[in-house]
């Protein structure tokens, strides 16, 4: 049994210097309709996959909250086996916490969102409507649209024309970019909504481009305008950097650093700092692209290119009153990161003085390939399963519950004709409505065979004395070519846990995201 915390002492918690993690173990849906500031989400069906890295010290205390306190009991119970000693319940779930008049928010990754309207609000943005947009492009002025998503979502989707250069790419590439263009041209920026395209364009303003804009409400604005959007674009500008703009970028961060307060750390002291992290909590990481990091990273660096990195603060900084640590392969994408933290309102940010280069130079080794830590207690519920081929499965339908375990979005996209969707999350809450029988043969699915093994894990600690895995999940079962069942057959109600982005929401959902962005920076300008 976990020990419990009250809304007041949680409240006070917050309010204070002490490190410790509030997770809100919820679904998307639900944490994006309402959660308390402050607590950064990781849904209950991902713990094992995502707690060594988001609380990296297991001497951490860890409040995990839910709507009613029973799946955070669960959670808890899940934690503490991963070895964190301090985990309390908040005592009856947001329900209480909201009975009591604490206040609630609602959206994701708001702590970004607030400071892109700020950043809007203060220092007067420049921006550009869709309509007009598209009639200076219709009548031909040089422009040059940069798209400051990930490169993943621009090819997925971009303005007609547009260039996918990643928001912390920004102060290191524009140099470059835009050596060719006359006076007269015009930068646009863009994002699939507005926060990082207003901070990307605040980058460039403070670089001391004059002639530029962030596109208003991005590519969600672009679609409710009635006009199309291109897909399949691979217009990526992330070749090397000249020699001329590592200079403007590394004067510009110079400058940053000052202004904003950004400190460095030299190889000595950042190895220092990261042994410190047995005992405190330091977070390192690389912001750099993928194929950079891959290439080489400093050992114990995680990857997070630098604009994600600040579009999801509060899913990287989940330890309240922490140190981060930023790196790249010199000082340029690190530092302008930093800065962004600390003007968000991060305390203890470091940029590595020199990055990887330095490191090396050092005579220090660098790691290859993408660093992922291990799920937990994966491999030893394989290990325990009983796992059955696609083949095998067929051959038992007729006798067997198929459950599946992942999200309703992969229910959806394909699942084992005459599935059942039981939520990892809701397991133990939600099995006895689908199978009433302990005795008789459940079979549990999912997209890779991971959560289903832990799902089994977790039926047969109910007492389930029948339980099976398809082996690889449903990825087998596609490469063994057989049926699949699409859509959300037998789901009663609305999934709560996926939140669609982007372009994926009606446009009404559309509308009211972009209007609720906005509100953030009405309310900063009423305080």
């Amino acid at each position: 049994m976990s020990a419990s915390v009250s809304p007041t002492a949680l409240s006070a918690l917050l309010a204070g210097t002490t490190q410790f993690a509030l997770i809100d173990v919820r679904e998307a849906g639900e944490y994006n309709s309402s959660h308390i500031p402050g607590a950064s989400l990781i849904p209950r069906r991902s713990l094992e996959f995502q707690m060594a890295d988001a609380v990296p010290v297991k001497r951490v205390p860890i409040v995990v909250c839910d709507d009613d306190g029973r799946r955070a009991s669960l959670a808890a119970a899940t934690v503490k086996r991963m070895g964190y000693p301090d985990v309390s319940v908040l005592q009856g779930g947001m329900n209480n916490w909201v009975t009591q008049g604490f206040p609630t928010e609602w959206g994701v990754n708001v702590p970004s969102k607030i400071f892109g309207e700020r950043v809007q609000v203060e220092h007067h943005v420049p921006t550009i409507k869709s309509t007009e947009l598209h009639d200076r492009m219709q009548r031909g002025d040089e422009l040059i649209i940069l798209d400051t998503r990930t490169p993943e979502e621009y090819r997925r989707f971009c303005i007609p024309g547009g260039r996918s250069v990643p928001g912390g790419e920004l102060a290191l590439h524009i140099t470059d970019i835009t050596k060719d263009l006359s006076r007269d041209a015009t930068v646009i920026v863009n994002c699939a909504g507005r926060t990082r395209s207003i901070i990307g364009t605040r980058t460039l303003q403070r670089m001391g481009l004059t002639n530029v804009y962030g596109l208003e409400n991005g590519t969600a604005g672009w679609v409710l305008a009635g006009l199309e959007l291109e897909t399949s674009a691979d217009r990526v500008e992330l070749q090397d950097a000249s020699p001329e703009g590592i200079a403007a970028a590394d004067a510009y961060t110079d400058r940053l650093a000052e202004e904003d307060g950004v400190r460095s750390l030299s190889v000595g002291e950042l190895q220092t700092r990261a042994a410190r992290g047995e005992h405190d909590t330091v977070y390192l990481v690389d912001v750099r692209t993928r194929e950079e990091y891959e290439r080489g990273h400093i050992p114990g660096f995680r990857w997070l290119p630098g604009g994600q990195a600040v579009q999801r603060c509060d899913d990287l900084a989940v330890v309240k009153n922490s140190t981060l640590v930023f790196c790249c392969d010199r000082k340029a994408r690190a530092t302008t990161t930093a800065s962004w933290y600390r003007q968000i309102g991060f305390r203890q940010v470091y940029a590595v003085q020199g990055g990887t280069t330095a490191w090396a130079e050092s005579g220090l080794p660098l790691e290859q390939g993408m660093s992922v830590a291990e799920p937990f207690g994966v491999a030893e519920a394989r290990e325990e399963a009983r796992l059955v081929s696609p083949q095998q499965l067929v051959s038992s339908l007729a006798t067997s519950t198929v459950i599946f375990v992942d999200t309703s979005q992969d229910f959806a996209r394909g699942h084992v004709p005459g599935s059942r969707w039981v939520p990892r999350g809701w397991l133990e809450l939600q099995i006895e409505g689908v199978a009433r029988s302990k005795a008789a043969p459940v079979a549990v699915t999912c997209n890779d065979g991971l959560n289903s093994a832990l799902a089994a894990r977790a039926l047969e600690e109910l007492g389930y004395a029948d339980v099976s895995v398809l082996d690889g999940g449903m990825e087998r079962w596609h490469e063994a070519g057989l049926s699949l069942e699409t859509g959300l057959a037998g789901v009663m109600s609305s999934p709560t846990d996926v939140v669609p982005s982007g372009v994926d929401r009606s446009y009404a959902d559309m509308v009211t995201y972009l209007r609720w962005e906005e509100a953030l920076g009405a309310r900063h300008r009423s305080e």
